[in-house]
């Protein structure tokens, strides 16, 4: 069960994270620190970072252009994480059925609040021309505690009154419907590949594709370093007083031949790009220099 003093404090964040999102940028209102947050709230950090993380790249590409409401992802972590320590459901299940989801919800509370600020906007506007500063700071203010309430309100409610329906979901999901919780944890590990096809949708791409492919390798073999450390530290201590014939009979393994391929091929790409205009721009720098010699 969600405590009293845990559903306070969530719904404390819910409206600060969104005038953080809005104004403050201390990066509070981002999915990662969400999940954090949450997470340090319910006693489960693991958890809130491993939710509020794959939230946060499922929306790399997602926007807000011209003031367009978009997902909160925000607070779809904050639910997730919550019900997900609480009622111990499966992080990329709780992602799945409830984040998503609440996330996608809480788009038309976001519009409420952004309908909410267009009648005090206008406020402010008759209180410059009246002179009202009083009035003004009353109504500017005004302007926040709707863009709180927009996110604390839905929240509130959910994690006070939902903790049934959401241990009844996840008996569910574990029991007779648990095909559905294994296709929902399948999705669930799957967003964070969806966030990244949307990034990529609006990055040039074609223009810069060997450095993506020089970004993924790199960031694949860090990935293998950094997840393998123990491993590695331990093998280091082994070889340190190994002979010559242990070290090289299979300590070290070298890199696939797909990785050096794939090097190598970004680093020519680069090359080529670099130096196919190089001639031309030659002879234009020569064609220059002989019509300045002749002036």
């Amino acid at each position: 069960m969600i405590a009293w003093w845990q559903i306070i404090l969530l719904t404390a964040y819910a409206g600060f994270q969104i005038m953080d999102e809005l104004g403050w940028y201390s990066s509070a209102g981002s999915a990662v620190f969400s999940g954090f947050i949450t997470g340090l709230i319910m006693g489960d950090m693991a958890t809130g970072l491993f939710i509020g993380g794959s939230m946060q790249l499922t929306i790399l590409g997602v926007g807000t252009f011209g003031g367009a409401s978009r997902i909160d992802a925000n607070s779809g972590t904050l639910i997730a994480t919550a019900f997900a320590v609480s009622s111990g459901m499966d992080p990329e299940q709780a992602l799945a059925a409830l984040g998503v989801p609440v996330a996608a919800i809480l788009v038309y509370t976001d519009i409420l609040g952004r309908m909410a600020n267009t009648f005090w906007g206008h406020a402010c506007d008759a209180d410059i021309e009246k002179m009202n500063w009083n009035a003004y700071n009353f109504h500017y203010w005004m302007g926040a505690v709707s863009w709180c309430l927009s996110r604390m309100v839905p929240v509130f409610l959910a994690l006070a009154f939902g903790q049934p329906l959401v241990e009844a979901i996840t008996a569910a999901l574990n029991g007779d419907f648990a095909w559905l919780g294994n296709g929902l944890t399948l999705a669930g590990a799957m967003l964070p590949a969806v966030g990244f096809a949307i990034l990529l949708r609006y990055l040039p791409v074609k223009k810069h594709i060997a450095y993506l492919i020089l970004g993924f390798v790199i960031a694949a073999l860090l990935g293998t370093a950094f997840t393998s450390i123990v491993t590695i530290g331990g093998d280091v201590a082994t070889i340190a007083g190994a002979t010559e014939t242990t070290i090289t009979g299979g300590n070290f393994k070298s890199l696939s031949m797909l990785t050096v391929a794939l090097i190598g091929f970004a680093l020519a790409y680069i090359y080529y790009q670099q130096h196919q205009n190089a001639p031309v721009a030659a002879v234009s720098a020569g064609v220059e220099g002989d019509d300045d010699d002749e002036l």
